[in-house]
Formats: C-alpha cells, sequence, structure tokens
C-alpha cells in the first residue's frame, strides 16, 4: 500500500507531502526500486512510496504533452507532482521579458497533470540578483489559473541579495512561496509568503543509508510539522512573523546531496511524520 501523505485529522495542520526530485536514477535501481521494477514502472513505484515528487526535466526542455498524461495516470489518484519551470524564463538578464516562455510553458500540457498539479517551481541562477521592478515584472506573469486549474507558484531564489525585505513583500504580495532551502550554501530566506511551504534540503550523506542520522530527521520532521501548523521553527529567523498561525500545506523534497539515499531520507521522514 502506498504511504499517504502526511496528516491527521485532528491536527491544526496542512498536509505534508514529502519526496525527491524526478524518478529516473541509475544509483536507484537495485537500492529504492527492488529488482524486476522495470524503468517504465519506475513512476508507478515510486509514487506508491512517497506522496510527491518534484518533476525537473520540464527545467531542461519541453515535454510532450503525451508525458503529462502518461505521468498523470500512472501515479495513485491523491499523488501530487510538483514541477520546475523552464529555465529558459529565469536564465535571463531581464526576468520581465519572460513571458512568452511562462506561456508556452503552461500551454504545453503541463495542465494535463489535472487535479495532481501540485506548485511549479521557478528557480533562478546563484548569480541573479534581485532587481526589484524585474522581480516584481517576474511576479507578474506568473497567472493564479489556467486551463481551469488554480495555479501555485514557488520561488528558489538563489542569491544573497534576494534575501531583503523587498523581495519577500513581493512574493507575499502575489502569493508566491519563497522555498526554503535547506541544509545547502544557499540563502535561507524563512518567510511565509503563500499559503503553502515550498522545501528543498540538499544535505544528504553516504552514511547512513538513510542519508540523514536520526537526530537530523528527527529534527526535520519537527520543523515539517511546525511549518503545517503555520509556525516557523526556531532554527529560522523571518524577518516577518505571522501574528496568527494558519495550517499550510508542506511540499517537502530531499534533492541534491548523496542523491542516492534520498528516497530512503524521504521514507523516513514520512515514518515518522504519520
Amino acid at each position: 500500500m502506498r504511504a499517504a501523505a502526511a496528516k491527521q485529522n485532528s491536527d491544526p495542520r496542512g498536509e505534508i507531502r514529502i519526496g525527491v526530485g524526478g524518478w529516473t536514477y541509475g544509483p536507484w535501481r537495485g537500492l529504492f526500486y527492488p529488482q524486476g521494477v522495470t524503468q517504465e514502472r519506475e513512476l508507478e513505484y515510486a509514487s506508491r512510496h512517497l506522496s510527491s515528487i518534484e518533476i525537473n526535466g520540464t527545467y531542461y526542455g519541453t515535454q510532450k504533452r503525451e508525458s503529462f498524461i502518461r505521468w498523470r495516470e500512472a501515479t495513485p489518484d491523491d499523488f501530487v507532482f510538483s514541477v520546475k519551470g523552464p529555465r529558459f524564463a529565469t536564465n535571463r538578464r531581464v526576468l520581465a521579458e519572460a513571458g512568452e516562455s511562462v506561456e508556452r510553458f503552461l500551454t504545453g500540457g503541463v495542465t494535463e497533470l489535472r487535479h495532481k498539479l501540485g506548485p511549479i517551481l521557478w528557480q533562478m541562477l546563484p548569480t541573479k540578483k534581485c532587481i526589484e521592478e524585474d522581480f516584481a515584472a517576474f511576479l507578474e506573469l506568473l497567472p493564479k489559473r489556467h486551463d481551469g486549474l488554480s495555479l501555485r507558484h514557488a520561488v528558489e531564489l538563489r542569491h544573497e541579495s534576494f534575501a531583503c525585505a523587498a523581495a519577500v513583500e513581493l512574493a507575499r504580495k502575489h502569493g508566491v512561496a519563497i522555498a526554503l532551502a535547506g541544509d545547502s550554501k544557499f540563502p535561507k530566506i524563512a518567510e511565509f509568503t503563500a499559503p503553502f511551504v515550498y522545501l528543498r534540503v540538499m544535505g544528504s550523506k553516504s552514511r547512513p543509508k538513510q542519508g540523514y542520522s536520526n537526530a537530523a530527521l528527527d529534527l526535520w520532521a519537527d520543523r515539517a510539522t511546525r511549518l503545517a501548523e503555520g509556525k516557523m521553527p526556531g532554527c529560522f529567523a523571518p524577518m516577518v512573523e505571522p501574528a496568527q498561525p494558519e495550517p499550510r500545506d508542506v511540499f517537502f523534497y530531499f534533492i541534491a546531496g548523496h542523491k542516492a539515499h534520498n528516497p530512503a531520507a524521504a521514507q523516513s521522514l514520512m515514518k515518522r511524520l504519520r
């Protein structure tokens, strides 16, 4: 039976979905994927042992509409994908000129995921600095709805210049989440700017086999729970703490680090949150 998203009906918290980036990775075969699971069935298997996956192939190139349909049909009804927006929209000198790339992506088939479409993540380069007017113009390009679906957007801001009140207020104005980078060299901009929280945790190691120590996973479980309750964990220092905590859905992905152990880390965290 597929592990369900971590949520208890009696808890005043949002839903916590936990997963990894992508599902096609050679070292996972025989480690995460048992012998006998063919490459064509890896998504089917992964989606029954994780509660979400971040699709990263969309960042590097255009995907066929038929692929989104196939991914939707291969996964359980309550499974949710996050999707990385194309680099052609964010890896540019002037973000305000990304409108055509954003539109092409949204009309290219991503909405075929239907109710399984979670947040769309727009990742900036580490060299991309914050220019307030340009960042504001980019956020204006991200629609709230498309093709009959409500859309949720997150931005990953990897340059220290974005760790400022102006960028946070712009994201909050547009209801766009700022992805929280965990265990990484990137700035930790820990702010509630949307009705959901997006975490990308990048510190898994080759030992232990679950990628993180039990103590570290316990700590991340506590942090995820607090975020789902609308409370910022004490290890983070937000510029603005909400006066009244509100439950928020949490999308939590183990990315990079010792990638071979990321599925084990995700499953271990899910067990702690059941």
